[in-house]
């Protein structure tokens, strides 16, 4: 399969984000304090959508590229999006830019062209909320994106694969969801099967593992079944990870072990720059 199906206005493609918001999101990134996983999950989605929304801007408005959904599961699976978007499985790019829940006000440090760094306010657009509530229905959710895949799909046959990005800190408690992903994955238009990430958060201070192409260095089963079900890197994924000083192998696959905030980004950078926008 080629993944290389030109991304355009009549041939857009998908990103779908799928949240793992339980009860053990409210914990520190490994195990340390600091920000929660949920916070820092849900600043790195909205400032992804915002980098999406910029990457589809032209003069004449924001071109419909990309659908995109957000699919959270805790104490419930749905649709994470908030505001007038609230409810709706894929929603294209240029809707996605029109209607965030709100615009906050946050601090960035930018160069200050003499070797230093200055705080500036800059706007930061919500779509998404931190949550951690109960119990990781992963098999549920993952059934869900499923069907959303499905009816994208056969609207757009011809599409550049969906891609999937799942972040979870924990083991599901609906049942093993292996075949779930799998039927993710088995979903498949004209240029390929739909590309699966899988990354897990930090819960200790051990060493990430990012982009194996074996299980054999993982720890536990349950990082088995997420590097097992992870899809390979296209060769364009490839490069990009190289570019983020990684040196990944033939056969990696879009999985992230222990992966702190910092790590979190760099996956959903690597997994959200397919290589034939037009």
């Amino acid at each position: 399969m080629s993944y290389s199906a030109e991304i355009s206005r009549t041939n857009p493609s998908c990103f779908l984000f799928v949240i793992d918001q339980s009860g053990s999101m409210a914990d520190p990134f490994g195990g340390e304090a600091g920000k929660r996983k949920a916070d820092g999950v849900a600043d790195a989605l909205n400032r992804l959508l915002q980098n999406l929304v910029i990457k589809c801007a032209k003069t004449e408005g924001v071109r419909d590229y990309y659908y995109i959904g957000v699919i959270g599961y805790g104490a419930q699976v749905g649709s994470a999006f908030l505001g007038n978007i609230a409810g709706r499985e894929l929603v294209p790019i240029s809707e996605v830019a029109a209607n965030p829940a709100r615009i906050e006000e946050r601090t960035k440090k930018v160069e200050d062209g003499a070797g230093g760094l200055v705080e500036q306010m800059v706007k930061f657009p919500i779509w998404i909320e931190p949550i951690a509530n109960q119990g990781t229905p992963m098999r549920k959710a993952m059934t869900m994106a499923e069907t959303t895949l499905k009816s994208f799909v056969a609207a757009h046959p011809d599409a550049f694969p969906p891609i999937v990005i799942h972040i979870t800190d924990g083991e599901s408690t609906d049942g093993d969801p292996t075949e779930a992903m799998r039927n993710v994955t088995n979903i498949q238009t004209s240029d390929g099967n739909v590309l699966l990430f899988n990354v897990h958060l930090s819960s200790s201070s051990s060493q990430p593992i990012a982009y194996p192409n074996s299980s054999d260095a993982l720890p536990d089963k349950y990082a088995q079944l997420l590097f097992d079900t992870a899809s390979e890197l296209t060769p364009f994924m490839l490069s990009i990870a190289r570019e983020q000083g990684y040196d990944p192998e033939a056969g990696a696959r879009g999985f992230v072990f222990n992966g702190d905030l910092a790590l979190v980004i760099q996956s959903l950078d690597i997994g959200t720059r397919p290589s034939n926008l037009r």
